[in-house]
């Protein structure tokens, strides 16, 4: 298939650029992927929409404050936006300047990206690709960034991070730190409304996807199949793995909470025969689901409205069928709903193959 296929054209209005008063406050579009029928919901809804029997899983990832402002010694701007934590304290990061920064360049840290040097600084000790390979001159990477980071909002949202974006742009079961963007469908959940699945039954597991600032790349090959995919970390436990095979056994539906957790479990199947069961995994990915994709563990997900052209979209596309997804997604423009991080969110099942 070809990006256009993927392209829609959305009124800029309808763009999300902060998050509503109430986190289960915003809409949700239920689409059957078999019919590709339509239902208006609240997200509040969605305790009617699963059993007991069923297993949501959500991704546990915590986003980092990873947006960095610099100055050069000779005295240029830059934004650094940190991409990966290393294990020797390192990190791995996107720089914009109007120059690229050569090794050893040693960029000093800015609380703000028009204020004064702060008395902390990286220096730039290579490139892996894209990405600077930066090590801290004096402190860590975590101090910088919980002292002069932002939060990393989407290019999409068209204003400064504030102090509220801190909490808003992060779920409430965030665990792991390590994303440079949030798991944006486990924004809608907060804790009244976690509490009722409990007390509905409805079981619960967890996976850890890194999202990378690779999510936000577009897709500029003509035809998909030739897109290099980003990559992302992933952790999925043995408790996961567990919770899996006992959904299967008791007839349930997985229903993944947002597109790292279907990219997650959608990976980790791959390791193994299909028909067997999970088993852990924590390392790289670089899934590409476009449709023609066989889902071979989630049933159900709980997805916002993605970008025209992007891997997000094909891969929902992939899940509930393109022809569907195009319905779903005119509907949701027709009907006023707020598209991506900050946005409304969808309900969708997985087109049955024939």
């Amino acid at each position: 298939m070809k990006r256009t296929d993927f392209a829609f054209d959305l009124p800029a209005e309808l763009i999300a650029q902060a998050p509503l008063a109430e986190r289960s406050g915003s809409r949700l579009l239920s689409v059957d992927g078999s019919s590709g029928e339509c239902s208006h919901l609240l997200f509040t809804d969605l305790v009617n929409l699963v059993s007991s029997d069923d297993l949501l899983v959500f991704n546990n990832t915590r986003v980092l404050p990873a947006r960095l402002y610099a100055q050069k010694q000779t005295g240029g701007r830059a934004e650094i936006l940190v991409e990966r934590l290393m294990p020797d304290g390192t990190a791995l990061a996107h720089v914009r300047a109007s120059k690229s920064p050569r090794d050893n360049t040693l960029l000093l840290l800015t609380p703000n990206p028009d204020s004064d040097v702060s008395d902390m600084a990286v220096r730039v000790i290579g490139r892996q690709g894209a990405l600077f390979h930066l090590a801290p001159e004096s402190g860590s990477f975590p101090e910088a960034m919980q002292q002069l980071g932002h939060m990393p909002l989407p290019p999409y949202i068209e204003r400064a991070d504030s102090a509220a974006d801190r909490e808003r742009y992060q779920t409430i079961y965030a665990k792991h730190d390590g994303a440079v963007a949030a798991p944006t469908a486990g924004l809608h959940f907060d804790q009244p409304l976690m509490n009722q699945l409990e007390t509905q039954g409805v079981q619960r597991a967890e996976v850890t996807l890194h999202v990378g600032a690779g999510t936000f790349q577009p897709v500029r090959a003509d035809e998909i199949t030739d897109h290099v995919m980003h990559s992302e970390y992933i952790e999925v436990d043995q408790a996961c793995c567990n919770a899996v095979a006992e959904c299967r056994a008791r007839g349930g539906r997985v229903i993944a909470v947002g597109t790292t957790a279907v990219r997650s479990l959608e990976s980790v199947a791959l390791r193994v025969p299909e028909g067997e069961s999970l088993v852990p995994y924590s390392g790289d990915t670089d899934i590409f689901l476009t449709p023609g994709a066989q889902f071979r563990v989630v049933d159900a997900m709980i997805t916002n409205f993605h970008l025209p052209e992007s891997t997000l979209l094909m891969l929902v596309s992939a899940f509930a069928g393109v022809e569907s997804i195009r319905a779903a997604y005119a509907a949701a423009i027709a009907n006023r709903y707020r598209f991506f991080s900050y946005g409304d969110a969808m309900f969708l099942s997985k087109k049955e193959s024939h």
